[in-house]
């Protein structure tokens, strides 16, 4: 089963020997090995010509034989900017022929996508996704819904997706694979790729590596002179192996295609062609050897004269052409046409592939065709081509790659084209759509009539959308830059365009680092404007409001806040909303607590009676009353806040702006106990952050997956998400700078390394002015006098409760719940009874404030010091109550030493996720592991030392240490970190 991609080699004519790739071969057997169990990632790399597309069609047939269905794909030269190009061209097909059980949004969604879904009657897809609101949905759902295509076109047998040719593949493309890296499919699925190093972005590169222990990578290297003369087979002199082997540099591709040329004729350079008046276009093709690029040449010039139109024809049509299309390019009638064709698969020119197509048999024969072609001939064919395909009826976005290679200067109808390509595209492939606009508008007059009435469509209203989608697409520099033309060309009069301009360009400019540039910005904009309470300027002044926020500079920003009134006889409900929402941060900021509820419960007042559209321009303000409610312990309204702002900035397209709304709402899911989908959020809000390459964005969700992975006990995803996190701290100060090495520094805590984590903990809290709101130190101050109290420190945790007792509020019932816990954890060993009592009351608190995981913690520590006191009976209680919360929270780390202690309190307790043992029968423990070993590694989960674990299980040292290398080889992990996750990993 495959794609479109052409995979026949096998049974193409000239098909060359297989040789020099036994160890490719190899390693290709034992990733098919491991997809037959899970999923994969291959990626084949080499130089144009080394043979990378001939080992995906071995890695095929391997499938075949494996009974391993594939599907093939590959992107185009000349298509790069088609939107999903090779993943349509491997799945379109298989999607003909079986259609995925999903959801019918599902499909809706992958309708935008992938034509064999699409629903000519919805107008939704016709639309591409720009009708309806629901549509308006971010990459990462898109991302999402594909990648549980692949889990369902798996089912039952397993999938290898190949997917070659990605050098020339369109970023929305890369983005995908990026998600799917990272989120595998949950299935026997083998992602492979082929690329070319050299002409390969950083983030294509980066995807074996991201893919950690199931990403391989083999390259495809030059023969030996040896493997040259095998290629070449008996019958060639030594002589000529050496010459051919020196003129091709052992490439596969350029050897075949030297030695098709006669004994003696190995060209220098552009001698041996023909003159056609081609030859500078074919010179283009400066990867190749001289020599390559002139045989090319001679295959092509040998052609009959109607073959070679029909080449070149072809080569404007399409990577995968039809030959009806083909000939409209080339000016041919159907039966010259298919004659012509006859003759181009005869020689080995083109391949037949599925439904009636062809395609070049590589590349770069395609290229040499296109390239043969005058400049001129070449505008004409493209024009004729797009001509058909509307007389057809083909979409704009079909109808843009042609359009935009033959259109001319003013062309009204090619403009409009363009713009409605990118207007259909814009949500999936910004950056495609970012490459129409730019050539709408160098297509437009400078003097372009403005609005329907005028000739050309707005050229200041192109350039606000252009600026837009290189924004969401990650090309901030270009977005900047974009509204930077764009502000020099409206006048200054127009204050509200300008103050929208400004604003989108000073959140460009943070997304790049550049926070001084956009504080800058704003304030020469706001020096234009006379009246500072018009909404223009209010909109950028609490832009600096925010910034300064960012920065925890409580002075700073209460002083321009408190110079903005509550309201203003101009202003729309957005704005007074906005204004209003900025106001709690900042009291909260300042120790004004009460204050700052009162300010919130204003603002909630004000935002639920606005419409979504009163919001457009000012959206991102509400981030920080998020934060600010998650802060205040409001966690009812700051998730109905959150998903309100989630729905809106979808709806509006503003996914810059998308990364702090979910990692926000993550932030309020995961103290509330809700894990699984804290996690979802913030992986969201991860991916949101890779895609518009903003270090900042990027930063907020990698905090909230390593806080939500490390209470779900997942350590090792938790310290990659942490160090991430870290190296992208950008030294500015801001609260996610520190924040980001907090969540590190708890998550090696959690992953057993207390020692380190309370050092790296230390550091990022400082002297407690360093840029951390008040209920993150709180956190820092319980986890610090948990560890020490843990290592017999009860000076240092006695300490610690001091901070955290000094920090909390008592008007926040969740802060001064963390503070009695942290006092009890300093008290334990002196008082366990008394540690009891304030460990119970700090889980009562905490639960009232609807904190669960942390009550749930106050509940494991009440019990722990009910036994440490004798208490048996109520310390079974409070630890089976935690254990109860921890397992409905889904945090197994946590969860598993609930269990442990409810065991050494005498309490039986079955394993998770297994009935109760047969009567006389032996429990099956987990990876084969013995009692004493599975005791071992539940301690170890539990953040034990050797040590430690020896004195709870009377036991040496030495013991431990024999033990622990046996569970270690079972599990099949080298650290402690990886006995945890294994051992955390549901069942």
């Amino acid at each position: 089963m495959q794609g479109r991609a052409a995979r026949d080699a096998g049974d193409a004519p000239g098909n060359t020997p297989l040789v020099g790739r036994r160890k490719a071969l190899q390693e290709i057997g034992r990733v098919l090995e491991a997809a037959e169990r899970g999923y994969g990632f291959l990626a084949l790399v080499g130089e144009p010509g080394a043979g990378k597309t001939r080992l995906l069609n071995e890695l095929a047939d391997a499938a075949n034989a494996r009974k391993l269905p594939f599907v093939a794909g590959r992107a185009a030269e000349f298509e790069q900017e088609m939107p999903f190009g090779a993943v349509v061209d491997a799945l379109d097909y298989r999607l003909e022929e079986q259609a995925p059980a999903l959801p019918p949004n599902a499909l809706r969604l992958l309708g935008t996508v992938f034509p064999a879904l699409s629903d000519p009657a919805d107008p939704a897809q016709l639309a591409g996704g720009a009708a309806s609101p629901d549509s308006q949905v971010a990459r990462y759902q898109l991302h999402r819904t594909v990648r549980h295509l692949l889990e369902d076109l798996a089912e039952p047998d397993g999938l290898v997706l190949i997917l070659d040719d990605l050098h020339w593949a369109d970023d929305a493309t890369i983005e995908l694979l990026d998600h799917l890296v990272r989120h595998p499919p949950r299935a026997r699925v083998l992602v492979a790729v082929a690329y070319r190093p050299a002409q390969a972005t950083p983030r294509l590169a980066a995807l074996v590596d991201a893919a950690g222990p199931q990403g391989v990578r083999i390259t495809a290297d030059p023969l030996t002179q040896s493997e040259v003369a095998e290629f070449l087979g008996p019958g060639v002199s030594r002589s000529r192996c050496e010459s051919l082997f020196k003129a091709s540099g052992g490439n596969p591709f350029y050897l075949e295609a030297l030695s098709k040329m006669g004994d003696g004729t190995v060209p220098a350079g552009r001698g041996g062609a023909e003159p056609h008046g081609w030859e500078d276009g074919v010179a283009s093709l400066t990867e190749v050897p001289p020599a390559v690029r002139a045989a090319l040449q001679v295959e092509l010039s040998a052609l009959p004269p109607e073959a070679l139109l029909m080449a070149r024809g072809a080569a404007v049509a399409a990577d995968v052409f039809e030959p009806a299309l083909a000939a409209v390019a080339a000016e041919m009638e159907q039966d010259a046409a298919l004659a012509a064709l006859d003759v181009l698969t005869g020689h080995d020119v083109v391949r037949p592939t599925a439904g009636g197509r062809f395609r070049f048999r590589h590349p770069l024969v395609r290229h040499v065709a296109y390239a043969s072609t005058a400049a001129g001939w070449r505008l004409a064919a493209h024009s004729r081509v797009a001509a058909r395909l509307a007389e057809l009826g083909a979409p704009a976005s079909v109808r843009a790659h042609h359009v935009v290679r033959s259109a001319r200067f003013g062309d009204r109808e090619a403009i409009g084209t363009l713009v409605e390509a990118a207007r259909v595209v814009a949500l999936q492939a910004p950056a495609t759509a970012a490459y129409w606009l730019e050539a709408a508008l160098e297509l437009m007059p400078g003097t372009a009539e403005a609005g329907a009435g005028g000739a050309h469509p707005d050229r200041i209203e192109l350039l606000v959308e252009l600026a837009h989608v290189q924004a969401v697409s990650g090309h901030a520099e270009q977005g900047r830059e974009t509204a930077r033309t764009l502000l020099g060309l409206l006048p200054a009069e127009d204050t509200v365009r300008r103050a929208r301009t400004v604003h989108l360009c000073a959140v460009m400019e943070r997304q790049l680092g550049r926070i001084h540039e956009a504080r800058a910005l704003v304030l020469d904009e706001l020096r234009r404007i006379t009246d500072r309470q018009t909404p223009e300027a209010v909109l950028l002044r609490i832009r600096l409001v925010a910034d300064r926020i960012q920065r925890i500079d409580t002075r700073g920003s209460h002083a321009v806040l408190d110079s903005i009134p509550e309201s203003a006889p101009e202003w729309g409900p957005g704005l007074r909303a906005a204004v209003a929402s900025m106001r709690p941060m900042v009291a909260y900021g300042r120790g004004e607590v009460e204050e700052a509820i009162r300010y919130a419960q204003r603002a909630d007042q004000l935002f639920s009676a606005a419409s979504d559209n009163d919001f457009a321009d000012c959206l991102d303000c509400f981030a920080w009353l998020v934060f600010a409610e998650s802060f205040l312990g409001m966690y009812d309204s700051a998730l109905r806040h959150a998903e309100r702002l989630v729905s809106i900035t979808r709806t509006t397209g503003q996914t810059f702006i998308l990364g702090y709304m979910l990692a926000g709402q993550s932030r309020v899911l995961a103290l509330q106990g809700r894990m699984a989908e804290a996690a979802a959020v913030a992986d969201e809000a991860t991916a949101v952050g890779r895609d518009l390459r903003s270090q900042e964005v990027l930063a907020y969700g990698l905090i909230q997956q390593c806080l939500t992975a490390s209470w779900m006990g997942d350590h090792d995803r938790a310290l990659q998400a942490g160090d991430e996190a870290v190296a992208n701290d950008t030294g500015s100060g801001e609260w996610w700078t520190h924040m980001a090495h907090v969540a590190r520094a708890l998550a090696i805590i959690g992953a057993g390394r207390p020692d380190e984590g309370a050092e790296a903990l230390v550091a990022a809290c400082g002297d407690g002015t360093q840029g951390l709101d008040f209920s993150t130190l709180v956190i820092c101050a319980e986890t610090l006098a948990s560890v020490r109290a843990a290592q017999g420190d009860q000076a240092d945790a006695a300490q610690w409760a001091d901070i955290a007792e000094a920090i909390a509020n008592p008007a926040l019932t969740g802060d001064v719940g963390l503070a009695r816990l942290t006092r009890a954890h300093a008290v334990r060993a002196a008082d366990p009874a008394g540690a009891a009592a304030l460990a119970a009351e700090a889980a009562d608190l905490l639960t009232k404030a609807g904190r669960r995981p942390e009550a749930g913690r106050a509940e494991l520590a009440a019990g722990l010091a009910h036994a440490a006191a004798g208490d048996r009976a109520a310390a079974r209680e409070r630890v089976r109550a935690a254990a109860d919360t921890f397992e409905a929270c889904g945090m197994r780390g946590l969860h598993a030493q609930a269990v442990r202690e409810q065991r050494r309190l005498g309490v039986r307790v079955p394993a998770p996720g297994r009935a109760a043992s047969a009567a006389g029968g032996r429990e099956k423990l987990p990876f084969g592991l013995s009692p004493r070993e599975h005791e071992i590694a539940l301690l170890v989960v539990e953040g034990c030392s050797n040590q430690q674990i020896a004195e709870r299980l009377f036991l040496s040292v030495r013991t431990v240490e024999t033990h622990l290398s046996r569970v270690f080889a079972k599990i099949g992990v080298t650290s402690r970190v990886g006995v945890a996750t294994a051992m955390n990993r549901p069942e």
